[in-house]
């Protein structure tokens, strides 16, 4: 390959297009009608273009003629089309070849066909339309891939939870009744979409480090001891260590790292205090004493909401974050909220 072909294979920022003709002296003007605007590359015909694609690809838009000799250029875009179904390629044509180019659009070998002679104002604005084609394209394909991520991410999450669950019978549905609470909590306190999804999934996980603790702990009635409340006590820890990969502007660690955390400092494990500690881990924090509360444990039965909200209201701004609490009081106060609502919706 010529020094400067490798030169231009390493140039970055311009959108690539590969221009084919076996006409040299067409082909140099049209790359000086390009030049400022894209990275050019030329090929005299078919073999050679596909030579250029392989050592310098990929191609945004390529624009071939169809008269060449040899392979012509409705062979070469359909190869393209093959090789490279992300690069747009349009095709020039003289009016006797009118039908080819039809029939290769049909087929979908090309996106748009020109007849020759082409003025320049036409073929530049149709290879700024195949740009904008390309973005498009490649815009809808990470779309599919963020989808298809989401819906891979949500089935990790729905099979962590039921993992978390399986191994404490009392845990069944609280991590549901939790999310669900606090996604309401969220709501009131006017938090964003993007906010309320990291506090969805964090919520549905904020009990994973509970793989760590032994089943016999968690299921034990009776007290206690120290040195196993310790264990049980690392599971924020645990979970922040089994998800702190995720992205860093994805807070969903830190969250669930922070949900056994006070206001006045007295939580676990870090002792935070106030604005230390992760908004979406003071609205979990409410969500799960409320539910924890209100639920059998092994040690005791369901203390009820009253005494549930009794204790948000007590230790509001103390232990807990004043708009949490006040957004979780009138939920159930004022708008008839019931443990659950939503969790199916979840």
């Amino acid at each position: 390959m010529p020094e400067e072909m490798r030169a231009a294979c390493a140039e970055a920022g311009k959108v690539r297009l590969l221009l084919v003709d076996d006409d040299r002296n067409l082909l140099e003007s049209l790359r000086r009608l390009f030049k400022d605007d894209f990275e050019v590359f030329t090929a005299e015909s078919g073999q050679e273009a596909l030579g250029v694609m392989a050592t310098c690809g990929p191609f945004t838009v390529i624009v071939s003629d169809l008269k060449m000799p040899g392979m012509d250029g409705i062979e070469l875009l359909s190869r393209v089309s093959r090789a490279s179904p992300d690069t747009v390629r349009v095709l020039l044509t003289g009016h006797a070849d009118m039908q080819a180019a039809i029939d290769a659009a049909n087929l979908g070998y090309v996106y748009r066909f020109l007849t020759k002679p082409c003025p320049p104002e036409v073929l530049r604005l149709s290879v700024e339309e195949a740009r904008r084609h390309a973005e498009l394209l490649r815009d809808q394909r990470e779309l599919f891939a963020l989808k298809r991520c989401k819906v891979l991410l949500e089935g990790i999450v729905r099979g962590f939870s039921t993992l978390v669950e399986a191994r404490d019978v009392y845990l069944a549905g609280h991590q549901q009744r939790v999310t669900a609470l606090a996604l309401a909590m969220g709501r009131e306190m006017g938090l964003t979409d993007a906010e309320k999804e990291t506090l969805r999934i964090a919520g549905l996980l904020h009990d994973i480090g509970k793989v760590y603790v032994p089943a016999d702990f968690l299921n034990r009635p009776g007290i206690l001891r120290a040195e196993e409340l310790s264990v049980i006590q690392m599971h924020p820890e645990v979970g922040y260590d089994i998800l702190k990969h995720l992205d860093q502007n994805w807070p969903v660690a830190v969250i669930i790292r922070q949900h056994h955390e006070r206001m006045d400092g007295s939580g676990y494990p870090q002792g935070l205090q106030g604005r230390f500690i992760a908004q979406g881990a003071r609205i979990l924090a409410v969500a799960d004493v409320v539910d924890a509360m209100c639920s059998h444990r092994p040690y005791r039965p369901s203390l009820g909401i009253s005494a549930a909200l009794a204790e948000i209201e007590k230790n509001r701004g103390r232990l807990y974050d004043e708009a949490a609490a006040d957004a979780c009081l009138k939920l159930f106060r004022e708008k008839g909220y019931s443990l659950g609502d939503g969790s199916a919706e979840l």
